[in-house]
């Protein structure tokens, strides 16, 4: 197994465990969470590739799932084992997305890949790390990919930030078509929603729901956590109602794509 050190030295300084905690944090959450609630059934197997420091498993162990969860870096297992409470029926494992030669196949209901594909920069590891999730998943079972995307990076740390002219003059950002490349040391891999379905052109799935998690939340990320407690709720309440409109999703920062597995 081979660490990015590059990946392990920013978990490492980042305070990953609140992320998602803030007003404007919680929105890709909350959508998240609406989604797989969506797919949910009692006694269903679920496994979590990547699973950080916890936050999504343990929401499910919390709802009362048994959850198998897989990590690569051990200061967020670290973490993750902090923030788990003695009821919490989660098993945890070290490992890599692109092998997990250490489950069995067509095991899990429900199959969440919520990091890798952020930090995976080549076609062939992020189609090994589908195939594994595709392995390990039942007949009809569920799988669930969230994307780092790649125009609200463009527009937000190209644009807004004033990197634009930097990022161009490294590679990362190819002038006449606008899109990136990222290695290692960038750190996180972007996507288009046509690359998302070149990937899963290699399997046998069908789309379930393609999601814009955060939308435009990052947009006005002051203006969400400035909100008092009615407003806030009636900012999800939209979000929900918008994040699969298709004339809007590509604004978003992070995308998830539900799909269903289909052997024959």
């Amino acid at each position: 197994m081979v660490i990015n050190e590059y990946l392990e030295n920013y978990y490492s300084s980042r305070d990953e465990n609140n992320r998602l905690t803030s007003k404007h944090g919680q929105i890709e959450f909350i959508t998240t969470m609406h989604y797989i609630d969506k797919y949910l059934s009692k006694g269903n197997k679920i496994i979590e590739i990547g699973a950080g420091t916890g936050l999504y498993s343990i929401a499910l162990a919390n709802k009362g799932f048994s959850v198998d969860s897989v990590e690569l870096i051990q200061h967020n297992i670290d973490i993750f084992k902090k923030n788990m409470v003695p009821k919490n029926d989660i098993h945890i494992y070290k490992g890599d997305a692109r092998n997990l030669d250490f489950i069995e196949d067509n095991k899990y209901d429900i199959t969440l890949l919520l990091g890798p594909m952020y930090h995976l920069y080549t076609i062939q590891d992020q189609k090994q790390a589908i195939a594994e999730a595709f392995r390990i998943t039942k007949n009809k079972g569920i799988i669930f990919i969230a994307y780092c995307m790649t125009d609200s990076t463009i527009i937000q740390y190209g644009f807004m930030q004033n990197n634009i002219k930097t990022i161009i003059q490294k590679g990362i950002l190819e002038k006449d078509t606008y899109k990136a490349f990222s290695t290692e040391e960038d750190l996180f891999q972007l996507h288009r929603r046509e690359d998302i379905d070149y990937l899963n052109s290699f399997f046998k799935v069908f789309r379930l729901n393609y999601v814009a998690t955060d939308l435009f939340t990052r947009y006005i990320d002051a203006t969400i956590n400035n909100m008092d407690e009615e407003e806030y709720k009636i900012y999800i309440d939209y979000h929900l109602k918008m994040c699969e409109r298709y004339d809007l999703v590509g604004l978003t920062n992070h995308s998830l794509d539900i799909l269903k597995k289909y052997e024959n």
